[in-house]
């Protein structure tokens, strides 16, 4: 930490070294935590999908999506779109995953948007059309819940609809499902 009491990298610039849970929570300094993603790795598409899917599977949506980033960032132009999308697929499962339902669901719908440029094709095996529909589904249902009120648990804090968080495992998408 620097005088100013922030977290900085090597390059000054303000990053928290406070731990993380997994879902990218920050937890108190010296408690366990999950390791971090590496920033600015550049991988194969077929690396990138691999890697995402490995850590959707694990429960870990909020890692997976900075794994969406790092090909968002380093890729073509013409397929930033594809990562974008990934990538706020994974955070609003991760918003989801931690019981908000605003904005689980507002993310989920807006990378489902990023992706409809790439409906009907498999881009690297990526089964888009699947992903729009689980996106949406997931949304939907988030909300759902949510505003049933049934379980009790739900509060309004900050303007977000506060409830019953998903299962990021169970919830975890397929992104390369079997072509048809």
């Amino acid at each position: 930490m620097e005088e100013t009491g922030r977290d900085r990298d090597i390059e000054g610039r303000a990053r928290s070294a406070r731990p993380r849970d997994g879902l990218g929570r920050p937890l108190p300094y010296g408690a366990p935590g999950v390791e971090r993603q590496p920033e600015g790795v550049v991988r194969t598409p077929q690396e990138t999908v691999r890697e995402a899917q490995r850590l959707l599977d694990a429960g870990m949506p909020f890692h997976a999506h900075e794994v969406f980033e790092d090909a968002w960032k380093s890729g073509p132009v013409a397929e930033r779109e594809l990562w974008r999308g990934l990538a706020q697929l994974a955070v609003g499962l991760t918003h989801a995953a931690r019981g908000n339902a605003t904005g689980g669901a507002r993310l989920l719908r807006r990378g489902a948007a990023a992706l409809a440029e790439f409906a009907g094709a498999r881009p690297y095996g990526i089964g888009v059309d699947g992903l729009i529909r689980w996106a949406g589904e997931l949304a939907g249902r988030v909300e759902t819940a949510d505003s049933d009120g049934a379980d009790g648990d739900d509060a309004v804090r900050d303007g977000e609809v506060r409830g019953k968080p998903v299962d990021a495992v169970a919830e975890a998408p397929c992104l390369r499902p079997p072509a048809r």
